[in-house]
């Protein structure tokens, strides 16, 4: 009886492992692109599949990829205002840089 309750029961998601998440993915069919994932992406998209809302907490959590896309379009702008001969700019520029590369590490 003990192995037929373990098999009903399941894991919490957050306990999961990544490949766990995978599979459980590819069992409910509606998730696309799930090998390319990460495991707080697998966790989001089941949970939206499933019609269970997150409660968002007071920390923000930050995209590690939306960072990125930022620190990449900000860099240009920094280019351009050091073409310009805009050093004032393009110091504030880098220094927003530099906090964004802070949080793509708190967010790692």
């Amino acid at each position: 009886m003990g192995k037929k309750e373990k098999e009903k029961k399941e894991k919490p998601l957050d306990k999961m492992t990544a490949k766990e998440l995978r599979e459980l993915a590819l069992s409910m069919g509606g998730i696309v692109g799930v090998h390319g994932m990460n495991k707080t992406e697998l966790i989001s998209a089941i949970k939206e599949e499933r019609g269970i809302v997150d409660e968002k907490g007071k920390r923000k959590s930050f995209d590690v990829r939306e960072l990125k896309a930022k620190i990449k379009e900000i860099k240009e702008k920094r280019l351009k205002a050091i073409e310009d001969g805009n050093a004032k700019l393009a110091d504030s520029f880098r220094r927003r840089i530099s906090n964004l590369k802070k949080k793509t590490r708190r967010a790692a």
